[in-house]
């Protein structure tokens, strides 16, 4: 029987995730925290995008909230 989502996100707390959004950013780091809504809070987090067919690798020095309904996939 599989896994709520939820019940997932629970079991990968302070784990390393990759969150991928709409727009094809992704973000990666320890998960620290989420809600309901799949807001999910990354400490610390990188942010990997596409620039002109480039990659662009960016290390985020504050606490990264991203907003549930912008999230494509959350990969543990």
């Amino acid at each position: 029987m599989s896994e709520r989502p939820l019940d997932v996100l629970e079991a990968a707390l302070e784990d390393v995730v990759t969150v991928t959004l709409k727009d094809g950013t992704a973000y990666y780091g320890a998960l620290a925290g989420y809600d309901q809504h799949m807001n999910a809070v990354l400490e610390p987090a990188t942010e990997v995008g596409d620039v002109a067919g480039e990659l662009d690798v960016t290390p985020v020095e504050d606490t990264t909230i991203i907003r549930g309904d912008n999230v494509v996939t959350i990969h543990v």
